[in-house]
């Protein structure tokens, strides 16, 4: 299907490949949402994760590891596995536009493993022309990144890895101005994960997990000469869990995970001057006179220019202090997520999980199902997501589909 839907994708486009310079932009001071390049690398790619509200920092191990936390690997049973997941996008809008995702682990010994994966995303087939009579410019953008991974087990309990990342982003358009080429970078994960000895309490045994992970660290990238810097999706995710097993069939594993951009907050800078209250009500009416500006506190800001012309490093540090509206406006930028799957005898699961992001941060908020079945070494895995904001998410109402093939099930001995 050829999108119509190229009001959108040209106004996406239009930030990324025709600035030129630094542009010039006053942010909402209302609404300060951190945006970045290839945020294709935030979504979750496979269904059980998505179906317990995108968590996976400390969740148990499974194939997806790769995505969440790779350090994980080292406390898998089965001695390697591969994954296949498809996730549609803008669903109710086209059938072309998706991401899709494989990876493979292998567990190398008791002490070390190994993963890779690749990410894809297509934004399907675009016709552009100025006139309905014109023959299409036939477009097909797309991203993708590339990964290995290799894990430690540093003690019995506890394990670290280390992940590469090729990073492309081919969104050019082609146009008479503007010289435009896909845009390459790399990036690094550094992620940890911890998995206590089984314990006995009074009426069920239990076991903690927890886990972190510093995703996509790489320098920014441009799509033109001259062109303002991209931001890599950098983000700090955090997670604890804990199993609850009541005996040899019946487990539930819940787990919180919370989640940060390390990217620098769009600033509100500029020239402020007061407004001209002609009318005498004591509130900006665009009658007042013509601005280019918002407002704060009874101020209009001209002339705005965002600045983020710093390396990815300093965006780092700068991202933990950096927002207008002080400490306030740091908590207002960490996601948290709440899932949980109970799971029978290893061979049927059920999940369920919420996802919250602030109002004014992008106000991301779902509820999601889930359901897996294992058959021998295969497992099957689905997702529903159910929008709770007043913007809809473009997952909305999307099933989602994910199969794993754990090869040599059994090979170790780790619950």
């Amino acid at each position: 299907m050829k999108n119509r839907i190229i009001f959108i994708i040209t106004a996406i486009f239009a930030y990324n490949l025709n600035a030129q310079t630094p542009t010039t932009i006053v942010p909402d001071v209302d609404s300060r949402v951190i945006t970045t390049g290839m945020p294709f690398l935030l979504i979750a790619p496979d269904a059980r994760s998505a179906g317990m509200g995108d968590i996976g920092v400390a969740t148990s191990v499974d194939a997806y590891s790769q995505k969440w936390n790779p350090a994980k690997y080292v406390f898998s049973e089965a001695k390697s596995g591969v994954s296949l997941s498809y996730t549609p996008y803008l669903s109710k809008l086209v059938n072309d536009i998706g991401i899709g995702y494989v990876s493979y682990f292998n567990r190398i010994n008791e002490q070390s493993a190994f993963g890779a994966s690749l990410t894809y995303f297509s934004l399907g087939e675009i016709e552009f022309r100025e006139t309905a009579d014109d023959t299409p410019l036939i477009q097909k953008p797309n991203e993708f990144a590339l990964d290995l991974s290799y894990t430690l087990r540093l003690s019995d309990q506890f394990g670290m890895a280390v992940a590469m990342r090729y990073l492309r982003s081919d969104l050019k358009i082609r146009q008479d101005n503007v010289e435009t080429d896909a845009a390459s970078t790399f990036g690094v994960d550094i992620t940890g994960f911890y998995q206590s000895e089984e314990e006995a309490y009074n009426d069920f045994n239990g076991r903690w997990r927890m886990g972190f992970a510093l995703q996509n660290l790489g320098p920014t990238f441009t799509y033109t000469d001259g062109g303002p810097d991209n931001f890599q999706p950098t983000n700090l995710r955090l997670g604890a869990g804990f199993d609850f097993i009541f005996d040899q069939y019946n487990t539930l594993a819940v787990t919180a995970e919370f989640t940060k951009l390390l990217v620098p907050t769009p600033p509100v800078t500029g020239t402020e001057r007061e407004f001209n209250d002609d009318n005498g009500n004591g509130v900006y009416d665009p009658e007042d006179g013509e601005t280019l500006g918002a407002i704060v506190d009874d101020r209009v800001i001209i002339e705005g220019e965002e600045n983020r012309d710093v390396s990815f490093i300093s965006g780092i540090f700068q991202s933990f202090g950096d927002a207008p509206g002080g400490f306030k406006e740091e908590l207002q930028e960490f996601t948290y997520a709440l899932g949980a799957e109970y799971k029978y005898q290893d061979a049927f699961a059920f999940r369920a999980g919420y996802f919250n992001e602030h109002e004014d941060k992008g106000a991301r908020k779902f509820f999601a199902l889930g359901a897996g079945f294992k058959y021998n070494v295969i497992n099957v895995d689905l997702s529903y997501l159910f929008s709770a904001s007043k913007i809809q998410s473009p997952l909305e109402s999307t099933l989602r589909f994910s199969l794993t093939f754990n090869l040599g099930a059994g090979t170790y001995n780790e619950y």
